[in-house]
């Protein structure tokens, strides 16, 4: 099983728009996210590829493919991103069949560290939806801190809800990748 994750290209914009725009609605809502607040197809593909083209500096938005054996499966992001400071991450895998597996940790073992160095971050948060076991136990397991649960609407997307915020700073990166 071959695991590797690169900087979001042109070629993978249609798979993630896919991604949001063919999810059931049980699992969408399952994360979090208000339904009527999806974005069309060109307005994703819009936002999406204006992100490419931005500095790194100015990113509003850095999203890492998620490859296993060669084939995209998921994605992780950041926003909400103060450069040199922190950012907010999110983790997606697309399919059904590769979820609860694992696969998450190997994968933020490899995405952490570029969103650290790319963005010069001294601390990454991330606060999935308060219901929604999966995130909240992969990100205890990999070692991020646990902060509080608080009610917010923590993205574009989503419905006021209660979250958990975890954190991880930078001086335990080394302890991350063991």
């Amino acid at each position: 099983m071959d695991i590797s994750v690169r900087p979001i290209q042109h070629e993978d914009i249609n798979a993630l728009v896919d991604y949001w725009l063919n999810s059931s609605d049980e699992h969408l809502i399952g994360m979090g996210v208000d339904l009527s607040k999806l974005p069309n197809r060109t307005d994703l593909i819009t936002m999406l590829s204006s992100q490419l083209n931005t500095p790194i500096e100015q990113k509003k938005s850095f999203a890492l493919i998620w490859l296993l054996n060669g084939k995209a499966i998921g994605h992780c992001n950041v926003n909400q991103i103060e450069f040199n400071t922190q950012a907010f991450m999110h983790l997606h895998l697309w399919e059904q069949q590769t979820r609860q597996k694992g696969l998450g940790i190997q994968f933020l073992k490899l995405s952490i560290p570029i969103f650290f160095e790319a963005l010069h971050l001294q601390r990454l948060f991330c606060e999935p939806y308060a219901l929604n076991p999966a995130p909240n136990k992969t990100l205890e397991r990999i070692g991020f801190t646990f902060v509080n649960e608080h009610v917010c609407i923590p993205g574009y997307l989503n419905f006021e809800q209660p979250v958990k915020r975890w954190v991880i700073n930078k001086e335990h990166l080394p302890s991350l990748l063991l």
